[in-house]
């Protein structure tokens, strides 16, 4: 299978061309030629017999590079003078900064924004700890906060090669729903020190957003967070991925005409998301899933269960799944399926076994960068195809929930993010694609569409108020995420 050029290998090429017609076209098919996509063609220099460019060029990987590269060099006239990994330009000293929103200009900005000004809003808060909210960045700051133990698909990375991933979640954050996200990388694994962390940490933050910390241990830490904190406590590897599955599957089977409650599910891959996903499935109706992990399909009769040597989340997933108690690897228990959830490793799954699902067969096949399955051979046996990549059609990405979930519990000052706030929110993400707009590439919306995160956030906002779990109004919300767009000019 050939591997679509992608953005995250994209390279700004500067090349020294001869000053003749058709030049730049010659080293534009160069390029073609080598597989690469041109984006911006940039004038740099002109000199009589010499024009510089920057090409800025998608690869396919690192080693494409010097397949393009050598193609531009292998033209009479043409020389590359130098290379830019762009990916990596723009993480140069890190992708997030703080901003005053505030002048501090005059002795009187000073007086009232620092000393002495400033102790009068501390006593206040002193006297009323729920005035933080109103008086401090607290009402509008989500913690980001990783061990580095499960990233992206790289595993235990660590702390410090974690911080770009949680940057990034900082950056969505504000970019969809104008929350302030703080990444905080934690250099522990324990489960102890990272609750006992989190807990000292909380009174800075209105939210914690949990996120690459691997499995089992995040159920624990989540579930402990959950109890002692009184702001929300949200996994996003598992219930953001659950949620915007979730969404996925209400908008597929209104195309398929297929019910919820009678689905036959196959979930690959019994990590965080992969439980967090059945889990709301069960919560939405569906009431048939066999789970499969590295060792097979679950059941409460193979052997680690019946060793006692599972472990408790999986013991409890055995215990709801697989009621056949089908065995084996997952080509071998896919017969009858409706659909197919991949959140595991690369092309775990034969496509040819694909075949054997029911009419109408749905593939969420999101291991990231290669999935379970490749689409294109996927889409020869299955009805709708839905990957975690932005490469292909129907993307199942987390950013469509957690900006517009968070600000729906912090604008409400809600203490925790139900399991209802959850299914709300995949109902609002689903209904963003009107009925008329549906097919079988199109069953979740981009996650460039700017309805999603305010529709996530007032489905959110309301199942909080309905529940009785506001605690009381936030002033800060989408007119401001607004504003600020409008101050900068976007």
């Amino acid at each position: 299978m050939s591997v679509t050029p992608s953005a995250q290998y994209s390279l700004t090429i500067r090349v020294e061309i001869d000053n003749t017609p058709g030049m730049l076209g010659r080293v534009a098919s160069a390029i073609g030629e080598a597989g690469g996509v041109i984006g911006a063609v940039d004038l740099i220099e002109v000199e009589d017999e010499q024009l510089v460019r920057d090409i800025t060029v998608d690869a396919a990987d690192q080693s494409h590079w010097d397949d393009i590269v050598a193609m531009i060099n292998g033209l009479d006239g043409a020389r590359v003078i130098d290379t830019t990994d762009r990916t990596f330009l723009i993480h140069m000293g890190g992708k997030i900064e703080q901003h005053n929103r505030v002048p501090v200009k005059t002795r009187d900005d000073l007086s009232m924004a620092y000393t002495p000004g400033v102790a009068r809003v501390c006593q206040a808060i002193a006297d009323d700890p729920a005035k933080a909210f109103q008086y401090t960045i607290k009402r509008n700051t989500v913690a980001v906060v990783s061990d580095g133990t499960a990233v992206l698909g790289m595993g235990d990375i660590g702390p410090r090669a974690a911080m770009p991933v949680m940057e990034g979640k900082a950056m969505l954050f504000k970019e969809f729903a104008g929350v302030d996200g703080f990444p905080i990388c934690l250099d522990t694994k324990d489960p102890d020190e990272i609750v006992e962390t989190v807990v000292r940490l909380a009174p800075t933050f209105g939210g914690i957003n949990l996120e690459d910390i691997s499995a089992p241990r995040c159920f624990e830490i989540e579930d402990r967070l959950k109890d002692l904190l009184d702001i929300p406590v949200f996994h996003d590897d598992q219930h953001g991925t659950a949620v915007v599955v979730l969404a996925a599957v209400l908008n597929a089977v209104k195309i398929t005409g297929k019910e919820l409650k009678d689905l036959r599910v196959l979930c690959i891959g019994l990590g965080a998301a992969g439980v967090a996903v059945t889990k709301i499935l069960l919560e939405a109706g569906v009431s048939h899933v066999i789970g499969c992990d590295s060792k097979g399909a679950l059941s409460t009769e193979r052997e680690d269960y019946l060793d006692g040597s599972m472990n408790s989340v999986k013991r409890w997933y055995a215990e709801v799944s697989n009621p056949e108690k089908l065995t084996g690897k997952p080509a071998d228990v896919i017969d009858g399926m409706d659909l197919f959830i991949g959140l595991s490793g690369a092309r775990v799954m034969p496509p040819e076994a694909l075949s054997r699902m029911n009419k109408d067969a749905m593939v969420f096949a999101m291991a990231n960068p290669n999935p379970e399955v490749a689409p294109e051979e996927a889409a020869q046996y299955a009805r709708i195809v839905a990957t975690g990549r932005s490469d292909y059609p129907n993307q199942i990405n987390n950013v469509l929930a957690f900006p517009g979930i968070f600000r729906g519990a912090l604008d409400t000052r809600a203490p925790q993010i139900t399991e209802e706030m959850k299914l709300v929110a995949a109902r609002a993400i689903a209904d963003v694609v009107a009925e008329h707009e549906l097919r079988e590439d199109y069953i979740i919306p981009s996650v460039f569409n700017r309805d999603v995160a305010p529709r996530v956030a007032d489905a959110v906002a309301d199942e909080a108020r309905r529940s009785g779990a506001a605690q009381g109004g936030n002033t800060i919300g989408f007119a401001a995420v607004d504003a600020e767009r409008l101050h900068a000019g976007t």
